[in-house]
């Protein structure tokens, strides 16, 4: 069974009962400006998400202007902070609706991830691990800085600057933060497994499912899945199934509930009901929403014909 609702996730989870979820297992906004949905700082400036010529032009993934790293402004070193403080907005319930010894596992981004950590923390969340997934492939937009001195007629400067870039590495790793709700102290937590059924992982399960997947290394913390065709062109951001897979049947049995408060175009509630567990999830963006929809929706009519053609 699926739950699915179109709203501030902020708001909603604050009708989820306490102690009543198994798993939290989300994509959530990086803050890095990629879209509208991920400023979420007080912005001051019009140019951001704004687009250049270039942009206009190109089939890159990156069709708006973000912030530089230095910013534009001195308002902008805030930055870090206020994702903090968006982060500790939602924290609370999140800790509050996980059942002791249950995880969380949080995409967070490499830029923020520590100011997502220490909400967490400060929630009263034990971080456990900071898994690596390592991607087949990420977009690579770093510019050459002799192209810059071409384009201002420098000769010199260019030469000197030969093979020099601006921007980043191929970003190919992204960290997934895991987290653990305590279990309650003068208890064990094999006696926690035993009373609320999380607390350990099923390195059986891991196994299983790492060595069906060519490259995957077995029960360590970096995890390499290949995205599939099915995989992209539903969200600017969108995770492969299986990675999502892997974490919901490392820490959940059948039947457990796992919630998605960011669930963007769904992948973590194809997911679980892949894995047999019920679920929950919020998006706040229509768009989005509607696509989930029809995705799960297809998923359904997919499932209710094997079953048929199995009887």
């Amino acid at each position: 069974m699926g739950r699915i609702e179109l709203g501030d996730s902020i708001e909603l989870i604050k009708e989820i009962g306490d102690e009543s979820i198994h798993l939290i297992l989300s994509d959530i906004p990086y803050g890095i400006n990629y879209e509208g949905w991920d400023v979420l700082h007080n912005n001051t400036n019009s140019a951001l998400l704004g687009k250049s010529p270039a942009q206009e032009k190109s089939g890159s993934i990156f069709k708006s202007r973000g912030k530089p790293l230095n910013g534009w402004a001195q308002s902008d070193k805030n930055i870090p902070m206020e994702y903090y403080e968006w982060c500790r907005k939602w924290a609370d319930d999140w800790y509050r609706v996980l059942k002791p010894g249950a995880s969380c596992f949080v995409f967070a981004g490499r830029r923020m991830a520590h100011r997502c950590i220490c909400a967490l923390e400060d929630a009263g969340f034990i971080f456990k691990d900071m898994i690596a997934w390592e991607k087949d492939s990420a977009a690579y937009r770093a510019q050459g800085v002799s192209c810059v001195f071409d384009r201002r007629e420098d000769e010199i400067n260019s030469k000197k600057w030969q093979g020099w870039k601006i921007g980043n590495l191929r970003p190919l790793f992204e960290p997934i933060l895991w987290f653990m709700k305590p279990y309650p102290q003068g208890t064990t937590l094999t006696d926690n497994i035993l009373k609320y059924e999380v607390g350990a992982y099923n390195e059986s399960k891991l196994r299983e499912l790492t060595e069906l997947n060519e490259g995957l290394e077995v029960c360590s913390n970096i995890l390499k899945v290949q995205t599939q065709k099915s995989d992209r062109g539903l969200h600017p951001t969108q995770k492969a199934v299986k990675l999502m897979e892997i974490l919901i049947s490392m820490v959940t049995i059948e039947g457990q509930v796992v919630l998605d408060p960011f669930c963007g175009c769904g992948t973590t509630l194809v997911a679980a009901q892949n894995m047999n567990r019920d679920y929950i999830g919020f998006e706040i963006e229509k768009e989005y929403y509607d696509s989930m929809i029809r995705r799960l929706n297809s998923l359904h009519t997919i499932s209710s014909e094997q079953e048929i053609n199995r009887q």
